[in-house]
């Protein structure tokens, strides 16, 4: 059959947690408390990473890097990573229950893909014990993945490593790459599809790239929308995306647009276009 038998979608940011807040205040928090004013577009920039890869990554900044070297006297290293990250995971604990809500249309997007007979995977940056608290939140509000795994099950190999998918490909018994999508809201996601060769999607409002409440968004002009609606979509196409998304509820229809590339022989990274 050539057609689409699963879609592996990110958690915060795409499914649930519009704009992907619950782990950001806490990057910016656990900096301020080691003395450290780091910006939103600093803490969001390696989202969707295993947090204490993101953690590290942030630090490897010229300007986060530049001003602990300026406070500590030396560079980073992984002591310091390790304990930022002991600050952080509690902290994250504490509030991650508030951050389960599924995004709009995502409930009844999910529904639509499963009766079309597709699977609905999952992979995420949280670690198994954060997921332990997200699942049950988000099931209990309507949104449960057929499966789902952590880095935690791929030996701590997160994203923009493709194994998660692959785990997600076992589990769920689909057969082909070219029949898989991944469907997410940061450049890791992104990535982490292009790494592992299924159709890699961005999803723009609601992202983490866009980085905006639902409040925000909707007060924004239609022009400041449309902009920067555009500037996230550049982003992810910059980065591999063989689509985008505006909205997730967006996804049947391009599934069925994937349909058709694969029945003609079309693969992952052959086109990229915007779902209008």
């Amino acid at each position: 059959m050539h057609k689409v038998e699963g879609v592996i979608l990110d958690w915060a940011g795409t499914t649930v947690d519009f704009g992907c807040f619950a782990p950001v205040n806490v990057f910016i928090d656990i900096f301020k408390h080691a003395g450290i004013d780091v910006t939103m577009e600093e803490a969001r920039a390696p989202m969707g990473m295993l947090k204490i890869d993101h953690i590290r990554e942030m630090l490897m900044m010229p300007r986060v890097s530049g001003l602990w070297e300026a406070k500590f006297g030396r560079r980073f290293n992984e002591q310091d990573v390790e304990d930022l990250y002991a600050e952080f995971e509690p902290a994250l604990m504490s509030s991650l229950k508030e951050y389960t809500d599924p995004i709009p249309r995502v409930v009844e997007t999910v529904q639509k893909l499963k009766e079309m007979g597709l699977k609905v995977g999952s992979t995420t940056g949280y670690t198994q014990s954060m997921m332990d608290v997200v699942v049950p939140h988000a099931a209990s509000k309507s949104y449960s993945p057929d499966f789902y795994i952590t880095p935690d099950g791929t030996n701590s190999l997160g994203r923009p490593y493709p194994y998660m998918i692959y785990r997600n490909m076992e589990a769920l018994k689909l057969s082909a790459v070219c029949k898989v999508i991944k469907v997410g809201d940061t450049v890791s996601d992104i990535k982490e599809g292009v790494n592992a060769g299924v159709w890699s999607v961005g999803v723009i409002i609601g992202s983490s790239e866009l980085g905006l409440s639902l409040d925000e968004f909707n007060a924004l002009s239609k022009i400041d929308q449309e902009t920067a609606i555009a500037k996230t979509e550049q982003t992810f196409i910059q980065n591999g995306a063989d689509f985008t998304m505006k909205s997730i509820s967006e996804l049947p229809q391009l599934v069925e647009r994937i349909n058709h590339l694969i029945a003609e022989g079309k693969r992952p990274y052959t086109r990229v276009e915007k779902i209008e």
